[in-house]
């Protein structure tokens, strides 16, 4: 039985999926690249492997559990394992069971409240919101002693979880008790899938026809692709340029999106001889003092000279910022705050539709083929953010609100119309001509 069980032979990346041991580890990136086959067998491996475990697997929706897990699983553990349709749970001779489960509504989770799985999977995770990931989590633990608890995630770029998987697992941006070493990616493409391609060639060719966007996206794993993206322009390989001494004749200003709760972003720009703007620093905080942002900005920007800063307009309303003065308390905006520490500010074009078409137009490539804007890496979080902008539902021509403090700083560098900048000429030496040049005077008191 244990060798019907283990027919088919996996490809190297299936096999270092069966191999992780990390408490999370994500698989795929790409289409055709076997997910949904490694994602069963991981979990049945598991459960002949360890003895009373427990462990489930996930799919968002009841047809797509049914015809990607429930009816492949009724065919390769026929007198395997005995299954149970009203609970949707095979169980293994050794007491393991495989709960077979879906969450098409966003509460749909809770059902799971209060079980524990020593072992979870979820398949097209980024199918589900980082809300249902999250609780999951809560469920995802053991008492078996020496066995540790995991989760594995099948995934795709786009939809709804995109921005959560591809912070964990593609940027591996971690927030409060989150570890490195517990998150593995393994990234699959068709091209991994043997079998795939002696049985259908024909599908790599359907992956290449598709429109650029979709390519990148379905054929390569590019996670900067999604459904819905606002800014579809967007390449890695493209705008992102290595670093290199800038010029110190280039033109330099900064531009500013305040938060205190929210991020807050400063981004630093150079503008060269032809007007392309290379977006060189960063530096996005949260719960930072405005005195304490103003300190940290002259700190990065040191001797160099900023031409000027350009910052959210709502700086400029008095609220909440006092001081003691001969007549008690008067407000102060937070723009006032930074220019009492040395960091004068303009208020920033906030025209939200024509500022991201500017922006539109500085990713799009100029005559040169060379897109008009392009960032140094260390600047993380607008690399981040930038692609993960999506489509306003109420207005197409608008972003839809989220994480978009480094874009909303980078609309607002771009809407201050920097120009090309000037290189100084060199003073022109002069040469003495006693033809032309005039004689001194001699004896000044001569009449």
């Amino acid at each position: 039985m244990q060798s019907l069980l283990l027919s088919g032979t996996p490809n190297p990346r299936q096999a270092e999926f069966f191999r992780a041991s990390a408490r999370h580890t994500a698989y795929g990136g790409a289409r055709g690249g076997g997910k949904s086959w490694a994602m069963r067998r991981k979990l049945v491996l598991l459960a002949f492997a360890t003895p009373e475990l427990n462990a489930l697997l996930l799919r968002r929706t009841l047809p797509e559990l049914r015809e990607n897990h429930v009816v492949p699983l009724l065919r390769e553990l026929a007198g395997v394992a005995e299954y149970n349709a009203a609970e949707r749970v095979f169980r293994f001779p050794n007491g393991s069971r495989l709960r077979l489960g879906y969450c098409d509504g966003v509460n749909d989770v809770y059902q799971y409240q209060g079980q524990e799985y020593d072992v979870i999977g979820m398949e097209e995770a980024t199918h589900f919101t980082e809300e249902q990931m999250r609780f999951l989590t809560t469920c995802n633990r053991t008492v078996k002693p020496g066995f540790r608890p995991r989760m594995y995630y099948t995934c795709n770029p786009g939809n709804i979880g995109h921005a959560w998987v591809k912070r964990l697992f593609i940027d591996r941006q971690f927030q409060g008790g989150e570890r490195p070493e517990d998150y593995a990616f393994i990234p699959a493409r068709v091209w991994d899938n043997k079998v795939l391609l002696a049985a259908d060639p024909d599908y790599v060719r359907q992956l290449e026809a598709l429109p650029e966007d979709l390519r990148r996206a379905h054929l390569e794993g590019d996670w900067d692709v999604h459904a819905g993206q606002y800014f579809r322009e967007f390449s890695r390989e493209r705008h992102v340029a290595e670093p290199f001494v800038l010029p110190s004749w280039w033109r330099r200003f900064r531009s500013m999106d305040w938060g205190y709760n929210d991020p807050c972003c400063v981004l630093w720009h150079a503008v060269d001889g032809d007007g392309r703007v290379y977006t060189y620093r960063e530096l996005y905080v949260r719960r930072m003092q405005a005195s304490e942002v103003a300190r940290k900005m002259r700190e990065l920007t040191g001797s160099e000279h900023i031409a000027y800063t350009v910052a959210s307009p709502d700086m400029w309303q008095k609220r909440g910022a006092i001081l003691k003065s001969e007549g008690g308390f008067s407000g102060e905006s937070i723009a006032e705050l930074f220019a009492r520490e040395g960091v004068p500010l303009t208020p920033a074009d906030n025209a939200r539709v024509a500022g991201w078409q500017r922006v539109r137009e500085y990713l799009a490539p100029a005559a040169d083929g060379k897109p008009l804007w392009q960032a140094f890496p260390n600047c993380e979080n607008l690399l981040r953010t930038l692609p993960l902008l999506m489509f306003d539902a109420h207005d197409r021509e608008d972003a839809a609100d989220g994480e978009d403090h480094a874009p909303e700083a980078l609309r607002y560098g771009l809407m201050s119309r920097p120009c090309g900048s000037r290189e100084a000429a060199a003073p022109a030496r002069r040469r003495y001509d006693p033809l032309s040049t005039p004689k001194p005077r001699v004896g000044f008191l001569e009449k």
